[in-house]
C-alpha cells in the first residue's frame, strides 16, 4: 500500500470537521509535561557493524544457559532440541499465526497440527486434543470452564495448593466475575495433595476438581484418588502436566480416570527464552470432544476420496454466537506446537523414554547427593516420589544460597517464594529441576557447592 500525505488543504478540512484550529490541538488531552514538542536527543545512528557489536556487548549481560550449569524449573525446564527444529521452524510455509481455513491450500499445516494432537493423544491417554492452547495456564482455565459447561449448574471447583501458583492466579482471574467457589485443598507432609481433605471438600455442587502431576513441589500425585473424589460426586475430574517427559514413564491421566488433561508442552523443543512463547495443550475423552475449546483438526475425504485434513467441530466464538461459544481462542501456537512435534518425531518412542529416564535417575542422583549433606543446613524437604524436580529446605536464606551457587557457575532453581509469595511455609524451600542436560560433574558441583555452604 501506497502512502500519500495529506496537502495543506486536505489538513485543514479534516480540521476543520473535527473542530480544531491546528493538529498540536489533536493532542490536548495529553499532560504537557509529558508532550514533546521537538524530538529526543537521541545519539547518532549506527551501522550494522556498530550495531551487532554494541547488541553483542549487551548480550553478555544475560545468564546464558550456555554458560551456566541450570537446575532452573518450576514450569519451564531447558531440554535438549535436536539442531534441525530451529532451522525448519524458519520455512516461510510455517512461519505464520494465521488459522488455515482453507483446507484446500492448507493441508501440510493440517497435517502438522494433527500430528500434534495425535502425540497429545497418546502421551496423556486420552481419546482427543486440541490443535494447542496459548500456554499452560490459559490451558488449566479453560479446562475448569469446560468442566463447567459439562455438568451445569454448579458453581463449585476444588484445587490442590499443589497446582502451581500461576495456574491459580489464572483461574482467579478467570472466574472473579463468576458466581463460582474456588476451594483449595492443602498439600500433605509428603508434599501430595492430602486426599482426605480433597474428597471432603468435593460435594454435589462441584463441577470440577483440579490437580496437577508432578505438583509444584514436583512431586508425583495419586490420580486415580482425585478422579474418584471427582466422580463419586458426578464432577469432572482435570489434571494439569507442567513437565510432559514424565509422561513417558508415568502413567497417563486417562489411564488413571481423569477426564480432561491439560497444562505446558514447551518441553518439546521450546528453550525457555525468558518465559515465552509457550505452547499449552488440552485433550480429553471422546464424549467432550464437543465442548473442547480452540481448534480441532479432523481427519476426513476430499471429493476424490482422499484423505485430508480440515479444521471440524468449529465452536469458537467467531464460528458461532458468543454465548454458545466454547472459548475465544483466536490464533492458537501453531508455531510452537510444531516444533513440539518434530521433536517429538525425531525422539521416537525409544528416545521420549530414554530422555525421560535420564531425567530422572539424574534427578534421584541428586537428591542422594543432597540428602548425604551434613545434617542441618540442606535437606529433600519432601518424601513423595518426584520425576524430575525436588523441594529442597535451606537453612541459609535462599537468596543467598542462590547467590553463592552463581559465582560457582550454577543456576541453582526457583526459590518457591517467588511463585508463592502468600506462602509463608514454602519461604526457605528452594525448587531445583534436572533434565538430560545435566552432567554428573554440573551435579557434584552443585552438591559440593551446597557443602560448602
Amino acid at each position: 500500500m501506497r502512502y500519500i500525505p495529506h496537502s495543506p488543504e486536505e489538513e485543514r478540512a479534516l480540521l476543520d470537521a473535527v473542530g480544531a484550529a491546528t493538529i498540536d490541538d489533536l493532542f490536548r488531552t495529553v499532560p504537557p509535561e509529558v508532550y514533546r514538542r521537538e524530538p529526543p536527543d537521541l545519539p547518532p545512528p549506527m551501522s550494522e557493524i556498530e550495531v551487532r557489536r554494541e547488541m553483542g556487548r549487551m548480550a553478555t549481560r544475560n545468564a546464558s544457559l550456555c554458560c551456566y550449569a541450570s537446575f532452573l524449573g518450576g514450569g519451564l525446564y531447558a531440554h535438549h532440541s535436536p539442531a534441525f527444529v530451529s532451522q525448519l521452524l524458519l520455512r516461510g510455509e510455517f512461519l505464520t499465526a494465521y488459522t488455515p481455513y482453507q483446507s484446500e491450500v492448507s493441508q501440510g499445516t493440517l497435517t502438522a497440527i494433527w500430528e500434534f494432537q495425535t502425540h497429545v493423544a497418546l502421551l496423556t491417554g486420552m481419546d482427543v486434543a486440541n490443535a494447542s492452547m496459548y500456554e499452560g495456564a490459559s490451558a488449566f482455565v479453560e479446562a475448569v470452564l469446560m468442566a463447567e459447561r459439562l455438568t451445569k449448574k454448579r458453581t463449585k471447583v476444588v484445587v490442590s495448593k499443589g497446582v502451581h501458583p500461576e495456574y491459580l492466579t489464572a483461574l482467579a482471574t478467570y472466574l472473579a466475575n463468576f458466581p463460582f467457589t474456588v476451594v483449595e485443598v492443602p498439600l500433605g507432609p509428603d508434599g501430595r495433595t492430602d486426599a482426605a481433605a480433597l474428597s471432603a471438600a468435593v460435594d454435589e455442587a462441584t463441577f470440577a476438581v483440579g490437580v496437577q502431576s508432578p505438583n509444584v513441589l514436583g512431586v508425583v500425585e495419586d490420580l486415580r484418588a482425585a478422579a474418584d473424589a471427582a466422580h463419586g460426586k458426578g464432577a469432572i475430574a482435570v489434571a494439569a502436566v507442567n513437565e510432559m517427559f514424565s509422561l513417558a514413564v508415568l502413567e497417563p491421566p486417562g489411564a488413571a480416570g481423569i477426564d480432561i488433561a491439560c497444562g505446558e508442552a514447551a518441553s518439546f523443543g521450546v528453550p525457555p527464552s525468558f518465559g515465552g512463547p509457550l505452547v499449552g495443550f488440552l485433550s480429553c475423552r471422546d464424549a467432550y470432544k464437543r465442548q473442547i475449546p480452540g481448534r480441532l483438526v479432523g481427519r476426513a475425504l476430499d471429493a476424490d476420496g482422499n484423505p485430508a485434513f480440515c479444521l471440524t467441530l468449529s465452536t469458537r466464538e467467531q464460528h458461532i454466537r458468543r454465548e454458545k461459544a466454547t472459548s475465544n481462542i483466536c490464533t492458537n501456537q501453531g508455531l510452537m506446537a510444531l516444533a513440539a512435534t518434530m521433536t517429538l518425531s525425531a525422539l521416537g518412542k525409544h528416545g521420549l523414554r530414554e530422555t525421560a529416564v535420564q531425567c530422572l535417575s539424574k534427578a534421584e542422583y541428586l537428591k542422594g547427593r543432597i540428602a548425604a549433606l551434613p545434617p542441618g543446613r540442606f535437606a529433600v524437604a519432601f518424601g513423595g516420589p518426584t520425576f524430575n524436580e525436588f523441594a529442597v529446605r535451606c537453612a541459609p536464606p535462599v537468596g543467598e544460597v542462590l547467590e553463592a551457587l552463581a559465582k560457582a557457575g550454577i543456576l541453582g532453581g526457583v526459590p518457591l517464594a517467588r511463585l508463592a509469595p502468600g506462602e509463608a511455609a514454602w519461604k526457605d524451600l528452594l525448587l531445583v529441576a534436572v533434565t538430560e542436560r545435566n552432567t554428573r560433574e554440573e551435579m557434584d558441583r552443585y552438591a559440593d557447592a551446597l557443602g560448602r555452604l
